[in-house]
């Protein structure tokens, strides 16, 4: 009997992916995606921790979610409810405690255990929780047959962190660096390619630190393991985030240069300008590091555009520190980035730091950045009206005839396309430059169609 699963993902993309591999760990059970919550038999919350209160955002959405539980049971139906992801792996019992009529609580490196934690469920008392960091890495225990995710697929080569940034969770909530084996790696790639996908995005939470075992002996790099993923016949596009500045080695600077199919387009955070502040994050890299890197990156590649996040408010930072924050971003450019005010994470060195920016501060430079950073945004953006760029269109416009894609860039891009020529990358002239996307028409011969006359 088919089975109706609801999975609400919070944060990143690895969350995305995990999501995925949930629904195709329980699809052996009869599960089937739903897209919304009301009558499903099971609902999951694959939760993040890396925003401020994240664990009361969860508590909020499953007041919700309960009156739907409890409406089932009064027609003599059942709903399981299952709390998933990095909120689940920090909180652990604290969230049977304060909501018991959850079922399941799963971290995010034993979700592949949830048939099991489903079977438990009819005779634990108070619910079952499994947090537990496996021996077993979860990957040697996933289903090769996975849903199709379309053009655009995400596929998890690397997890945890070793860098105990001194204002992030992720060691705490996903554990040790671990990387998949390459064989692996491109075997699940092979597949994603046979469902249909045209580009896959390489996630980690350190995803340039990969080091896994290569299929002859040895162990690869990720600038190795990309140049074997470009061998893979159909897949046109390879992206890889996210990446830190310090495991940014040779080998993956020369896949830039030399891999076509590698989008010149790189997210490589930064967080902060000032290297007393780096300092204090713990970020193991000096600002001139990371300007050495970009410049590295950019004559292998001169038409790299770069992605960055930015926090501010940092405990310590001074006026003269954002004031650093300020010139690397002006000196560096930004296509796109991500910038937030600082926020304590319980459990992590920097929320007990005594200097802490009072938040009126943290409001004022975060205008400030996030200013500049727009203006060189737009700048990028405008920068591409006239230019013929090959878009990769993965589904249906807003309109009739419409269809949207990606430049290499990744900006959204639309254009009058067919239908039927979703997943092909098509040279398209950029026409406008929109707030959020551009728009284009499908050049001719590679060359840019005349421009339309207007009355």
């Amino acid at each position: 009997m088919t089975k109706r699963l609801y999975i609400k993902t919070y944060g990143c993309q690895m969350n995305v992916y995990d999501s995925a591999r949930m629904a195709d760990v329980l699809a052996p059970l009869g599960y089937q995606r739903t897209d919304a919550a009301e009558g499903a038999d099971l609902v999951v919350l694959n939760t993040c921790h890396i925003r401020e209160k994240a664990a009361e955002k969860v508590f909020s959405e499953l007041g919700g979610i309960r009156r739907l539980k409890a409406a089932r049971r009064r027609q003599g139906e059942r709903m399981l409810i299952a709390v998933a992801g990095c909120v689940a792996q920090a909180e652990g019992e604290e969230i049977l405690r304060r909501a018991p009529f959850v079922d399941i609580v799963v971290g995010p490196q034993a979700y592949h255990r949830l048939p099991e934690l489903i079977a438990r469920v009819p005779v634990a008392e108070n619910g079952v929780v499994d947090t537990d960091f496996p021996v077993e890495p979860k990957f040697d225990f996933l289903p090769e047959a996975a849903a199709p995710q379309g053009v655009s697929a995400f596929l998890s080569v690397q997890e945890g962190c070793d860098k105990f940034c001194t204002f992030c969770v992720v060691p705490y909530t996903r554990g040790a660096e671990f990387s998949r084996p390459a064989g692996q790696v491109l075997a699940e790639a092979r597949r994603l390619v046979c469902g249909g996908a045209r580009e896959i995005t390489l996630l980690g939470q350190n995803v340039n630190a990969y080091h896994g075992d290569a299929p002859k002996g040895g162990i690869w790099g990720l600038g190795a393991l990309i140049r074997a993923l470009a061998e893979i016949p159909g897949l046109e596009r390879i992206r890889y985030t996210t990446s830190h500045p310090r495991d940014m080695d040779d080998e993956l600077i020369a896949a830039h240069r030399d891999v076509s199919r590698l989008m010149p387009f790189l997210h490589l955070p930064v967080q902060s300008g000032s290297d007393h502040v780096l300092a204090a994050m713990n970020r193991r890299h000096r600002a001139a590091d990371y300007r050495r890197t970009v410049e590295r990156l950019r004559r292998a590649r001169p038409d790299l555009a770069l992605s960055s996040d930015f926090i501010v408010g940092f405990p310590g930072e001074t006026d003269a520190d954002f004031e650093a924050t300020l010139r690397l971003v002006a000196e560096t450019g930004f296509a796109q980035a991500f910038s937030f005010k600082y926020s304590p994470r319980p459990g992590t060195p920097a929320a007990t730091a005594r200097d802490q920016v009072p938040d009126a501060v943290k409001a004022e430079r975060l205008a400030a950045l996030q200013d500049l950073l727009h203006t060189q945004q737009v700048a990028f953006n405008e920068g591409a009206v006239g230019k013929v760029m090959p878009v990769l269109f993965e589904k249906p416009g807003r309109y009739s005839g419409q269809l949207v894609g990606r430049s290499p860039y990744m900006q959204s891009v639309h254009a009058e396309v067919e239908d039927g020529r979703i997943g092909e990358v098509l040279p398209v002239v950029i026409r406008a430059a929109l707030p959020n996307s551009l728009s284009g028409e499908l050049a001719i011969d590679n060359k840019p169609a005349p421009a339309r006359q207007t009355a």
